[in-house]
């Protein structure tokens, strides 16, 4: 079944846990869809994921394009969203509802995301007045890396938990129809979880929220270095990886691959002809 906005509303009215993974190419997007997810989030983490960036904010409209188009011909039911990046929609309402438009109409996206509360929802009216769905995104937003002096959980304290929670009913009044909760302590999110009408998309959030969402290189093994503590590691895909090129590296090596079955041969009789050929000289 083709994944919308709409479903994913029936999703959380139903009780139904709505499932998010991200993904930056065809191949990857492909597989996912295939094995039933509701939702692909092309994320400005390919910034670090794909591109080796230290964090999101080096990415542009360019690449947020590039790869959205690339998991949109991957994807056939998904619901795909695709990030704004840093400083697309901050700059102008007139600004984000352009590039929100360029990630649906170059890219083929069908929701764009957006970081931020109440200081954006001029932004989220506008887009959605555009006929474009948009998801929210609250907690630890990472382009706001260096204002927050890092990747810190937000709201555990009152006065932040407070804000995240007008934040979420700001950001459902001006129109978004979903909302990511990154980094917010359990009890935050299952509340504004209860709170909401629009489903409520957990990373590092807890169980209370309508649904999950991992980068997909953490939850397969395939990040090195510090993983965030939310993401489970469901399978190890790295080191199925790295035994295979180690496997090629040592049959190539020694001479086993490619073996007969791998290769392709002449027809009757022609490496005959070919020895008594005489070419042309050149």
């Amino acid at each position: 079944m083709k994944n919308t906005a709409a479903t994913l509303m029936q999703q959380k009215q139903s009780g139904e846990k709505i499932i998010m993974l991200t993904a930056y190419d065809y191949t990857t997007a492909h597989i996912f869809d295939e094995c039933g997810v509701n939702s692909i989030l092309i994320g400005d983490s390919l910034g670090m994921t794909m591109l080796g960036y230290e964090n999101t904010l080096s990415v542009t409209m360019e690449d947020m394009i590039h790869h959205t188009r690339a998991v949109a011909r991957g994807a056939q039911n998904a619901f795909i969203v695709a990030d704004m990046p840093f400083m697309s929609y901050q700059t102008s309402v007139y600004d984000a509802v352009v590039n929100a438009g360029r990630l649906v109409k170059e890219g083929g996206a069908h929701a764009v995301k957006l970081e931020g509360g109440a200081a954006v929802c001029e932004q989220i009216k506008a887009i959605v007045d555009s006929s474009i769905p948009v998801v929210a995104h609250l907690g630890l937003t990472p382009q706001s890396v260096n204002a927050f002096g890092g990747f810190k959980v937000q709201g555990k304290d009152y006065e932040r938990a407070k804000q995240i929670l007008d934040d979420a009913m700001l950001i459902q009044q001006a129109g978004a129809c979903a909302v990511v909760l990154e980094c917010v302590p359990a009890e935050l999110a299952e509340m504004i979880t209860e709170q909401l009408t629009i489903p409520t998309i957990g990373i590092g959030a807890g169980a209370g929220c309508d649904g999950q969402v991992l980068v997909y290189q953490d939850m397969l093994g395939l990040t090195s270095g510090h993983v965030p503590k939310f993401a489970k590691r469901f399978a190890d895909v790295g080191a199925l990886m790295r035994e295979g090129v180690t496997a090629y590296i040592n049959e190539t090596r020694e001479g086993s691959f490619p073996a007969p079955e791998h290769t392709y041969k002449l027809g009757d009789g022609v490496l005959e002809k070919l020895k008594n050929y005489e070419s042309m000289p050149f």
